[in-house]
């Protein structure tokens, strides 16, 4: 049974049972119809508590069922006749209570939660609006700003927090046995939120809601509408505001934004070590980071997070002093930010050492090489790491584009070596590409996934080559800007047109970021193999040679005049007419779509190679990969979702007309091709074995 239910003395007891998160479906339902039925026909009740099995009292409605009609009963129906009963109902929050499993809490007329929990309506994380009254009733219950604080953002609160603003009645570390014990007459005249008066108007709260909407959420229709619909709380009868939020939740919950963040939400939970490895991994106490540099201090401290020993390794005493500087900057801003206190600051602290002497991580089982991107370098690293641990260790490399397999090859056991590729700021970005060689064997493979779960990391294993998944696809995609910007457009035509697609930044805004002279070391190394057939836009290598590095020189694509925001540049939009006149071209007034569809294609074709080279397992893994480590909007569900939405036949037509003016870098991959043929989705696509 989904729904368990059953009388001692008094007291009804309603326990969800549906693991592993007692999501609200159609047996839920259900079952909780036959308990408001069975509840009515017992006499004598004093009240019913309503908790959940297992540490979930509710994570929500079954995102699984929103692709299809809507079944009755309605959750709008079961919160309806809880309210609706005779006998009181407390809601015993044993466990997280999410979504629908918040709103079944607002249904009753008291709410007891464990300490450890949180309570929350994250509704808008996938695309839709709270869907059985949540908009109406927590309104009425804690006022329009702390209502806005959770729905509009979707991020839960913890139960003290939901205790200091009424949303919570009392905290116990066993819910279930105090909601018991509540007397009858401590219930007895409670109001319940629905039977409260409309929501007192906040117009400030309001207006900086849809101000922080705007920012954070641009493009995001729920999280605005969800505003709009506690606006509504403030002036109408409740039965108008639920009839327009259930009006809204089932027209959102079959839109395209849903469906992508959907998508996301459910490529997440499938991003996972398979059975198979889940008891090979090392014993992760000790880990050893060799290069204390920004990245290197970033993945230290993201594993002093996890409550690990870190030895960071560096090439004298002085570069380790600095590394322990720099791991120490990250400590102090978390602090100053309210992420970590004093004593986490301190155990963190006492978790940490940095020092040359690579015998001081003699018992480390995981070593993770964060050093300058050469070969040279880092084969000297791992010959000095094989030699000073354990022999069963697992040894990492954080490179970004270097050949992982010849660095194996230089190891007695290459079966040891696998690519952990974090992403800056390592301790903050959620991706990491766990990159498996020719030679890296299963304990390696299984290791990386063990890492990724302790450090609350998304993994995704990547094939070896050039960049990987992500860099791949972001060197594609800069070749494609360079070339819009050298034939008809400049840099800031080219990242507003980005930006209105929904990324947060455009590609030249992003490299200033990072630095150009990242991508110039890159683009140097890569001169040997380069195809010559392949075009050659030389407009980079020119800002190097004006001292142009980006953020860090006050100047890149843009200026940055005392450091301060960003300004367009004519010099850099002159170097484009320059190169335009040397190559003889005649340049083309591109229009913001023309950009979008030329970056959005090539992206999209280099992803379809990546497959079909096995590179990536699943056209999942890369949107996984475009959303959380390049920034491309959550909300159209990664770059091979978002490429499905258009079709296979378009992007294959689109591919071909622009294999008109250039068939190297425009030619359709085979992957393309082949869902074409066969008249299935990229998402659908899987390599033969």
């Amino acid at each position: 049974m989904s729904v368990n239910m059953h009388r001692v003395g008094d007291v009804a007891f309603v326990t969800l049972d549906n693991p592993p998160v007692n999501a609200i479906g159609l047996s839920v339902r259900s079952g909780l119809m036959r308990a408001i039925e069975w509840v009515a026909t017992e006499q004598n009740l004093s009240h019913v508590v309503l908790s959940g099995v297992g540490k979930c009292f509710a994570a929500g409605a079954d995102a699984t069922e929103f692709d299809a009609p809507p079944k009755a009963p309605h959750l709008p129906d079961v919160v309806a006749g809880i309210e609706q009963s005779d006998v009181p109902w407390v809601a015993a929050i044993n466990g997280l209570a999410l979504g629908g499993g918040a709103e079944l809490t607002l249904a009753c007329n008291y709410r007891v939660i464990s300490p450890n929990t949180k309570i929350g309506f994250p509704e808008v994380t996938l695309g839709v609006v709270p869907g059985a009254g949540g908009t109406q009733r927590l309104p009425r219950l804690i006022g329009v700003a702390a209502a806005i604080d959770m729905i509009a953002t979707g991020r839960p609160v913890s139960a003290a927090k939901g205790l200091s603003i009424g949303l919570v009645d009392v905290l116990s570390e066993d819910p279930v046995e105090a909601a018991t014990k509540i007397e009858k007459s401590t219930l007895v005249g409670i109001r319940l939120a629905a039977n409260n008066p409309s929501a007192q108007l906040d117009e400030d709260a309001l207006k900086q809601g849809r101000a922080m909407v705007a920012k954070k959420f641009a493009n995001q229709i729920a999280p605005a509408k969800a505003i709009d619909l506690i606006e509504i709380s403030c002036s109408k009868a409740l039965a108008y505001g639920l009839a327009q939020e259930r009006e809204a939740f089932l027209t959102f919950r079959s839109g395209p934004q849903s469906k992508a963040l959907r998508h996301v939400f459910f490529a997440e939970r499938g991003a996972r070590a398979p059975k198979q490895l889940k008891s090979l991994a090392v014993a992760l106490d000790h880990v050893a980071v060799v290069g204390g540099g920004t990245m290197g201090a970033g993945i230290a401290y993201a594993l002093l997070n996890a409550g690990l020993k870190v030895t960071v390794l560096e090439t004298d005493s002085e570069a380790a002093v600095r590394a322990r500087d720099n791991v120490e900057k990250i400590i102090k801003a978390s602090q100053a930010r309210g992420l970590i206190s004093d004593r986490d600051a301190a155990d963190r602290r006492t978790n940490l050492e940095t020092t040359s002497d690579y015998s001081s991580a003699a018992d480390a089982t995981l070593a993770i090489e964060a050093a300058f991107e050469s070969m040279e370098v880092k084969k000297a690293i791992f010959e000095a790491l094989q030699a000073n641990l354990p022999p069963d260790a697992i040894l990492a490399t954080n490179t970004s584009y270097l050949d992982v397999d010849e660095i194996a090859a230089n190891l007695d056991d290459p079966s040891r070596l696998l690519g952990l590729h974090f992403f800056a700021p390592a301790h903050i970005m959620k991706l990491l590409e766990i990159v498996k060689g020719a030679k890296t064997g299963q304990m390696a493979l299984a290791t990386g996934y063990a890492l990724a779960t302790r450090l609350g990391k998304i993994p995704v294993v990547a094939g070896v080559c050039d960049g990987f998944i992500g860099n791949r696809i972001l060197a594609r995609y800069r070749e494609a800007a360079d070339t819009v910007f050298m034939d008809g457009s400049t840099p800031w035509e080219i990242d507003d047109a980005m930006v209105e697609f929904g990324y947060a930044m455009g590609p030249y805004e992003a490299q200033d970021l990072s630095g150009l002279d990242i991508a110039h070391a890159n683009r140097r190394r890569q001169d040997a193999t380069r195809d010559p057939k392949r075009r050659y836009v030389p407009i980079a290598d020119r800002m190097i040679e004006l001292g142009k590095l980006g953020r860090k020189t006050s100047a890149g694509w843009y200026r940055y005049p005392g450091g301060g925001s960003k300004v367009e540049d004519p010099i850099v939009a002159d170097l484009a007419l320059e190169e335009a006149h040397f190559a003889g071209l005649t340049r083309t007034d591109y229009t913001a779509d023309q950009i979008r569809e030329r970056l959005l294609m090539a992206m999209i074709n280099e992803a379809a190679d990546i497959l079909f080279e096995g590179i990536a397992a699943s056209a999942s893994d890369i949107d996984l990969v475009t959303v959380h480590g390049y920034g491309f909007p959550r909300w159209r569900g990664g770059l091979m979702h978002y490429a499905d939405s258009l079709g296979v036949d378009l992007i294959v037509q689109t591919l071909d007309q622009l294999a008109i003016e250039d068939p190297i870098v425009w030619r359709a991959s085979p992957v393309l091709r082949d869902c074409q043929e066969r008249g299935i989705s990229l998402a659908d696509w899987r390599r033969e074995a």
